[in-house]
């Protein structure tokens, strides 16, 4: 069975994840210069080793609570594949891991409700590796984002 790779990090309380593939890598919170005029989900503008970055603020474009600047917050710069050339970053509360799942361990939303809801599926882990261990009983389930059509839609709403 094939196993996917992918990013797991929190927004809130919620446990959410991307594919490994479209993330280039993760940073430190860093300086965020903001721009006039922008949208709410768009936090602003970082310089990130001489490359200006755009940082997008992924609990608000997703309609979320996050919990706010805390110092555990985290970037996730896309690879420019998964943001249309573009150089992206998302602002999320905390990165956990990268892990492996396989087809069995996802579970297919219902396709209506998965476009709207920007969701390739939902995450089950289960067995007894490590990485169940610490986790709480209602803290299994990881939302598996579709960050590609995110920002498809978005490059979308701004050309229109």
């Amino acid at each position: 069975m094939a196993t996917m790779g992918v990013v797991e990090f929190q927004i809130g309380g919620s446990l959410y994840a991307l594919d490994i593939g479209l993330a280039r890598e993760i940073v430190e919170m860093m300086p965020i210069t903001p721009l006039p005029r922008a949208p709410p989900y768009l936090e602003g503008i970082m310089n990130l080793r001489g490359e200006i970055t755009n940082i997008v603020n992924l609990s608000e474009m997703l309609g979320l609570s996050g919990q706010g600047a805390g110092e555990s917050q985290k970037i996730i710069v896309l690879a420019p594949e998964a943001s249309g050339g573009s150089n992206v970053g998302i602002v999320v509360d905390d990165v956990h891991s990268v892990i492996q799942v396989t087809e069995a361990d996802v579970e297919r939303m219902d396709e209506a409700i998965s476009r709207e809801a920007y969701m390739k599926g939902i995450i089950k882990l289960q067995g007894s590796d490590s990485l169940d261990k610490e986790r709480k009983a209602d803290k299994d389930l990881i939302i598996w984002i579709d960050i590609q059509k995110i920002l498809d839609d978005l490059l979308r709403c701004r050309d229109a």
